[in-house]
């Protein structure tokens, strides 16, 4: 087990081992409360509390939000008098507490054959070593978004070397036919997986001087010969915002900010690269519910029922009119509120060719390599070849110094 995450487990171990001793027997665990805690906007929260209160006065439960949820949960781990007995969030972190023991398995509680509605890369996502460590509510993918005032639906280019094209006339006089976030990982790990390049493996072994890799960057980097320089998420959210740039790569979380300011805005697949015949293949991040392991075990009659209200269609359903989240059961899809959703069904299109963000305990690591490496090679100009190299050695040993 890596050193790091090894600390990690038998500082929780300890801890939760001295308070159990103080707690007493397991009769006087309060299974009749549930705790969850969660990261998640109002409107998600609202639709969660709404559905989960049916099942009072026989159960409780807590919905606490925490902005800092994942270092939190490093800090109690099992501990029955601190940790939550459930939490929602992304699927990426998965590896990391499967490794130090606090996750239970959702099939333990949940039997398989009534996990076969959900769309096959949501369970893709939740799986950790050939075990499912979430049970998916929603999703979300990016999106090739367009102002409709500047780029009308048929001249929304089909092919990387159409949008090239659309920037090359459209960039002048501080008005840019597209932009991104060029240069964030998160952002430019489409650009990588439409050239069949990996930023890290499924086994943890960093990918990033392979040719492939070399290949998109070289190919991607004149794309942003034509954006800005500065490209955050605010630059990039301004310049679309404010109709300076006429597209761009965004989360659905961008789309009803800019309707509220009165922007026609369209939503589009994503452009298929003329290198290699794939579409752009953003990351999908997969939203959930993760179980304890105290919780399972000693709450397990009440922790099922709350699994259960939580995979009831109408909950995914009532979330995406809320909040634009993507079901993650496929049956969702038959609504008619989803079907006339031109967002939610976009990002299901999209969904096809996404990859779902690794869930491994390596990957913590190799979000500020490949910031550095997309650093250099898009702001820096350094040589790909050269940069790709170091950044590799970089990664493999941080990955190393986690063994």
């Amino acid at each position: 087990m890596k050193k790091r995450l090894f600390s990690l487990l038998m500082t929780m171990a300890v801890t939760a081992g001295l308070l159990t001793g103080c707690a007493g027997s397991k009769a006087q665990v309060d299974d009749k409360t549930i705790v969850i805690w969660h990261d998640k906007e109002d409107a998600v929260v609202e639709v969660l509390q709404d559905k989960l209160s049916q099942l009072e006065p026989d159960i409780h439960v807590v919905l606490e939000k925490k902005s800092d949820l994942t270092e939190s949960l490093k800090m109690v781990g099992n501990d029955p008098n601190s940790a939550p007995d459930m939490y929602i969030f992304a699927h990426d972190k998965i590896g990391v507490y499967a490794e130090v023991g606090i996750l239970a398995d959702i099939k333990d509680l949940i039997p398989e054959d009534q996990l076969t509605d959900y769309i096959d890369t949501t369970l893709a996502a939740a799986t950790y070593k050939d075990t499912i460590y979430q049970l998916p509510i929603y999703y979300e993918t990016l999106l090739f978004v367009y102002n409709k005032r500047y780029m009308e639906d048929s001249e929304v280019p089909s092919t990387t070397e159409d949008l090239y094209a659309y920037m090359e006339e459209n960039t002048a006089g501080g008005h840019y036919g597209f932009v991104e976030q060029h240069s964030t990982p998160y952002y430019a790990a489409g650009w990588l997986a439409g050239f069949g390049a990996e930023i890290l493996s499924k086994d943890g072994t960093p990918c990033l001087d392979s040719a492939e890799v070399q290949s998109a960057l070289n190919y991607h980097k004149k794309f942003v010969e034509l954006m800005p320089g500065e490209t955050e998420y605010a630059t990039v959210n301004t310049l679309f915002s404010e109709g300076m740039a006429h597209s761009t790569i965004a989360g659905p979380w961008l789309i009803p900010t800019v309707r509220e300011s009165g922007m026609d805005v369209g939503v589009a697949p994503m452009p298929v690269i003329d290198e290699t015949g794939k579409p752009i293949m953003p990351y999908m991040g997969v939203q959930g519910v993760q179980v304890l392991k105290f919780a399972a075990e000693n709450k397990k009659d009440s922790v099922t029922k709350v699994l259960n209200v939580l995979m009831d269609p109408e909950v995914e359903i009532e979330l995406a009119k809320a909040s634009g989240c993507a079901p993650a059961r496929n049956s969702c899809y038959d609504n008619a509120d989803i079907k006339s959703d031109e967002v939610v069904m976009m990002m299901k299109e999209t969904a096809q060719n996404a990859v779902p963000m690794p869930n491994i305990p390596e990957m913590d690591v190799m979000w500020s390599v490949m910031g550095n490496l997309l650093t250099d090679v898009n702001l820096s100009g350094k040589d790909i070849a050269e940069s790709t190299a170091k950044a590799q050695q970089e990664a493999e040993q941080l990955i190393q110094s986690m063994k």
